[in-house]
This record gives C-alpha cells, sequence and structure tokens, in this order.
C-alpha cells in the first residue's frame, strides 16, 4: 500500500487498532471496525490480534485483505492512534466504570453521538464523518 491512506469511497480501506478499557469488573477491549463490506482492505499495526490466525481466517472467510505496517513503524497505523487518543482524552481519563455496561454506554455514546456525529477533521475537509458520507 506504501501509505496510501486516500481512497475514492467509504469502506475501501480501513485502519484499525485496539486499546483496553479498564472497569471494575475486568479489562475491556476496544477495536474499531464498521459494517460489513466486500473487498475491503483491513491495515493494522503488527498486534497479536491482528497476526492470529483466527483473524486471518476471519478475513478470508468475509473477503477482507489483511495488511500490516513493519514491526516497530507507528506511522502506519497514525489516523487510528490518533482517534484512540481522542477516546481516552475525552472518555478513558475522565471515567472509572464499575461495570462493562457504564463503559460500553459512555463509549457508545462518545462515538456514536458526537465523534461520529459533529467532531471536524481536517482530512474530510472540517466535516464530520456523518456529513462527509452523506
Amino acid at each position: 500500500m506504501k501509505r496510501r491512506f486516500v481512497v475514492q469511497e467509504p469502506n475501501r480501506l480501513w485502519i484499525a487498532d485496539i486499546t483496553s478499557v479498564p472497569t471494575w469488573e475486568c479489562n475491556l477491549y476496544l477495536a474499531v471496525v464498521r459494517r460489513r463490506p466486500k473487498g475491503v482492505i483491513h491495515h493494522s499495526d503488527q498486534g497479536s490480534q491482528y497476526t492470529s490466525l483466527a483473524f486471518s481466517q476471519r478475513c478470508a472467510d468475509t473477503n477482507v485483505t489483511p495488511s500490516m505496517g513493519s514491526v516497530g513503524d507507528c506511522y502506519d497505523n497514525a489516523m487510528c492512534e490518533s482517534f484512540f487518543a481522542t477516546v481516552e482524552c475525552g472518555v478513558l481519563h475522565r471515567h472509572h466504570f464499575r461495570t462493562r455496561r457504564e463503559a460500553q454506554g459512555v463509549l457508545f455514546a462518545f462515538m456514536d453521538g458526537w465523534y461520529n456525529l459533529f467532531r471536524r477533521h481536517s482530512a474530510l475537509g472540517y466535516l464530520s464523518p456523518a456529513a462527509f458520507e452523506r
């Protein structure tokens, strides 16, 4: 891919990552994945969840092409890292979740109620993701 992160339409290239969300019950893991397109390229870092045989098989089963950055290269995944930095500053550093359900509700409200609908992105011409797709 050579870091060509510009595509002509949605759901051709996904940039992926995962982060831990602590609760008093257990640690949750938040991964960003949306929809069920065909023929998408799923680009991630070299995390064990993305190098596993189960993940490779799931990609094959759903016509998704896995792509990974080189080991120790933080730039391939920078867009997703930026998203998680926003989640950490906006949610995780401000809340101490008692339950999984509480964490899920707050994270969903943040991502689907604010980030996707209202947060403007310079890469999208200063539109929110929802406005950009419309």
